[in-house]
């Protein structure tokens, strides 16, 4: 079984009777993977490698260089934090970018829609707040565009966070100070003859990542609340379901919210709903794959039509007349999957071309009519579906999402109390975030699904972001009716509240409103992060996104559970520095378990051990 997803196991069948590879083919052909590249020994930072560590070999081997298996593991590890931290960072920028235009009235269909969080984040940046919303947004712009160099010394979020996590970051030298600026430095400090100890290596890896969490994650985050509204709970569906057979049915795939809004506003067009009718259409439908669905869902409630791993299998249905992709965690095999059907790929960002893909370059200027664009060119596709090969195998799912901070806080009347309330009374034992990719290394959304009913079971709240929610919603435990499955203690705090025992609370730059949480709930108890009974897992990751995720979530005190294992278990320094030495450092450390039940035990035994320590 490939997936838990029955629809999903349906479509795989009916690729394999079409004659089409998917991920789970291609991982099939490439075993035995690599094994020096599965433990992080192998290195091709410079051409007189590529060189290799034998683990196995009796005396200490070292590559061309002179550098050991420490050394070279710690730079693989280094440089994955460091694109990771730069693809989410990125992703930030072209916020700020898009509402520095929209403040100027030069980006077509975009406004500040939150001006309320926007006069709370730019007062947090000292700016005037009692003048026009779009003068405030431009010096807000302007300011948040200099965390990405070096001229402020510290980038501005880290004062979210408790003064004893700051002090431990000070203490370790590794308050992230510009947000390019770690990930640069990161690139030079593994070039070969530069950083060769492998403990300072980390060190500034966990810099690097901190840049991302309350760096260039939490910009975009906060900033596409000001834009594009800060989401509240929403009702929606998810599962392939959501496709319909006598809809133009268009997905969005990537991670950008600015191309995503932009055509969920486009489809509302009443000619281009005219013209797919007169196209044999009854409208137009749009739903998403991966963290653009998420971002889409959270403020429009537009469905999720599946993650990571259903991006192939969604061509599969014969039902798609357009993906939309823009950057980030979109297979290069979409191109060629959709020559077997009628489905049109159209790639939209200069940073991430396909080949055999239909390019239309998208661009905030002229973003709505970039967007009409787009939906046109789905809309002329429709008359090409082959009806014979369409197969819708679901029916989609119910969901609740939009569990943004401020709707969490205004879901308890207006302040945390209630929450720590019940946490200290041990109807909530703790929090654990449950995050993350697909991987086709695991049986797809099964580790997701079996590490959250675990901790739901023993009263842990459970907040979500990126793939791991869909995967959750897509068996129904993002309902209020999943309380049942929940202990007492925590079934009865969402059935007084009306909400479900998991919170999706976005997309994976989104991690930063937990951190947010967590460090307001804190602040409140006069703790640091690493005291609270709280915990991190990522039960199927993949991407070097995840990689930066996790540095910086255990770099902010939090205990963390992974599910696969990563390129580190070359080297026995590294691998026990992340799983033992760094919580006497930083107060938090990894876990490696791919048994999901196992792996939730652990994050249940932490989150005693955490009370106990505040004598609850």
């Amino acid at each position: 079984m490939k997936s838990i997803d029955k629809s999903v196991n349906k479509l795989i069948d009916k690729a394999e009777n079409e004659g089409i590879e998917l991920a789970w083919d291609r991982l099939e052909k490439q075993e035995p993977q690599c094994g020096f590249g599965l433990l992080g020994i192998c290195c091709r930072n410079c051409n007189m490698g590529p060189c290799r560590i034998n683990p196995f070999g009796d005396e200490p081997q070292k590559g061309v260089c002179g550098a050991t298996a420490d050394i070279i593991v710690a730079r693989n590890l280094g440089r994955m934090i460091a694109a990771g931290a730069a693809a989410h960072s990125d992703h930030g920028r072209d916020i700020v970018h898009t509402l520095l235009l929209a403040s100027e009235g030069k980006a077509q269909g975009y406004e500040v829609k939150d001006e309320v969080k926007l006069k709370s984040i730019a007062s947090e940046f000292g700016i005037d707040t009692n003048r026009d919303k779009n003068d405030i947004a431009k010096d807000l712009a302007k300011a948040v565009m200099q965390e990405f160099g070096m001229e402020k010394g510290e980038i501005q979020f880290i004062e979210r966070a408790p003064a004893k996590r700051k002090e431990i970051w000070k203490g370790l030298g590794i308050l992230p100070r510009g947000i390019d600026r770690e990930i640069v430095e990161m690139m030079h400090r593994t070039h070969i003859g530069v950083d060769n100890e492998h403990a300072n290596i980390i060190l500034h890896g966990l810099r690097t990542s901190l840049s991302d969490g309350w760096g260039g994650s939490m910009i975009a985050t906060e900033l596409s609340d000001i834009l594009f509204g800060t989401p509240q709970p929403v009702k929606s569906q998810v599962n392939l379901g959501v496709l319909k057979e006598d809809a133009v049915n268009i997905i969005v795939h990537g991670h950008e919210p600015t191309l995503s809004e932009m055509i969920v506003l486009a489809s509302k067009d009443s000619d281009l709903i005219d013209l797919a009718k007169k196209k044999g259409a009854s409208g137009i439908s749009i739903s998403g794959i991966c963290c653009t669905a998420n971002e889409i869902l959270m403020r429009q409630g537009i469905p999720v039509a599946g993650n990571f791993l259903d991006q192939e299998v969604a061509i599969i249905t014969g039902a798609v007349d357009a993906m939309v992709v823009d950057v980030q965690c979109i297979m290069p095999s979409l191109t060629e999957i959709a020559k077997c059907y009628h489905t049109e790929i159209i790639s939209t960002s200069p940073k991430a071309k396909f080949s055999g893909a239909h390019h239309i370059e998208f661009h905030e200027e002229k973003g709505l009519d970039i967007a009409k664009e787009i939906i046109k060119k789905a809309i002329d596709n429709f008359p090409k579906r082959n009806k014979e090969k369409v197969s819708i195998p679901d029916k989609p799912v119910e969901l609740y999402a939009g569990f943004s901070v401020e709707a969490i806080v205004g879901a308890l009347g207006g302040k945390l109390d209630p929450l720590l309330d019940a946490i200290k009374a041990g109807q909530i034992k703790g929090i654990a975030a449950v995050v993350g990719c697909n991987n086709p290394k695991v049986t797809h959304d099964l580790c997701h699904v079996e590490l959250t009913k675990k901790l739901i079971e023993n009263d842990i709240l459970v907040v979500e972001t990126g793939c791991s929610a869909i995967a959750n919603a897509k068996v129904g435990l993002l309902v209020p009716e999943a309380a049942d499955k929940a202990g007492d203690g925590l079934k009865a705090v969402c059935e007084a509240l009306g909400i479900p025992p998991v919170l999706h609370m976005g997309s994976c730059v989104d991690i930063s409103r937990i951190l947010v949480v967590a460090a307001a709930i804190a602040n409140a108890l006069g703790v640091d992060i690493s005291d609270l009974p709280v915990a991190g897992a990522a039960p199927e990751w993949m991407s070097e996104k995840a990689v930066s995720i996790g540095a910086y979530v255990i770099a902010s005190g939090v205990f963390t559970v992974l599910g696969t294992v990563p390129p580190v278990l070359g080297s026995a320094e590294v691998a026990g520095l992340l799983t033992s030495g760094a919580e006497g450092i930083i107060g938090a450390k990894f876990a490696v378990e791919m048994d999901p039940i196992k792996g939730a035990n652990l994050i249940i035994d932490h989150i005693e051990a955490k009370r106990k320590g505040l004598g609850l």
